[in-house]
């Protein structure tokens, strides 16, 4: 049977290349543009290229073919790229300094950011805890803070993932829970057993399935 996903990975790719030379082309004219002459309407249209490179980049080492490793410093700078970034705070103070994540968990890692932006209407805080014996807390927290309904169901089945792709709006959380399947990392939503009670969104955990290769 085909691959579908790296089918889609490869097609990720390709538009991420052939987006990327006219963009930064556009961006490096608009950014002489606005040194030269000023002006509300180039420094707007200079803005929203510099943004629309960022979304980009993270796309690009989100969605694309080729994994990356992520210290910190890599995993800020690709965050930068979220949408709505200006009402969403990211918390990185619970991972040790040092931490480099191994492509799949990075990727992985990027792609729990993109459906935790999604999941903030309105705005809130993202924070990431860990690596504790190699997984990793994502939580969610604001007003009208949810991750999107099916998420849990798409996690535990691959059939419920790919029965679950039925549009662009909708296709994250499909995506992400096979993505992980693939990349060997378990993801699943930490909800409380009896009568505990969570005070938000149940944290999505990140587990690896097996150890970073050495190196």
């Amino acid at each position: 049977m085909p691959d579908s996903l790296r089918l889609a990975e490869i097609v990720c790719s390709r538009l991420g290349h052939d987006i990327a030379g006219p963009l930064g082309t556009l961006t490096g004219a608009l950014e002489l543009a606005v040194a030269q002459r000023g002006g509300v309407a180039l420094t707007a249209a200079f803005e929203a290229g510099e943004e629309l490179a960022r979304r980009l980049r993270l796309l690009r080492a989100a969605w694309g073919a080729e994994g990356l490793r992520l210290d910190l410093a890599r995993l800020r700078d690709l965050a930068r790229g979220l949408p709505g970034l200006n009402r969403i705070r990211i918390d990185l103070t619970d991972i040790p300094r040092g931490t480099v994540f191994d492509p799949p968990m990075g990727r992985m890692l990027l792609n729990a950011l993109l459906l935790a932006a999604e999941s903030l209407p309105r705005g809130g805080a993202v924070a990431l805890a860990g690596p504790t014996d190699g997984d990793v807390l994502v939580t969610i927290a604001g007003a009208r803070a949810a991750w999107p309904a099916g998420l849990a169901a798409c996690l535990a089945d691959p059939e419920t993932a790919w029965a679950a792709l039925d549009g662009p709006r909708s296709v994250l959380v499909p995506w992400i829970a096979l993505l992980a399947g693939r990349a060997g990392v378990r993801m699943s939503l930490l909800v409380p057993v009896g009568n505990a009670r969570l005070a938000g969104p149940p944290p999505l955990l990140l587990r690896p399935l097996s150890p970073p290769p050495a190196g």
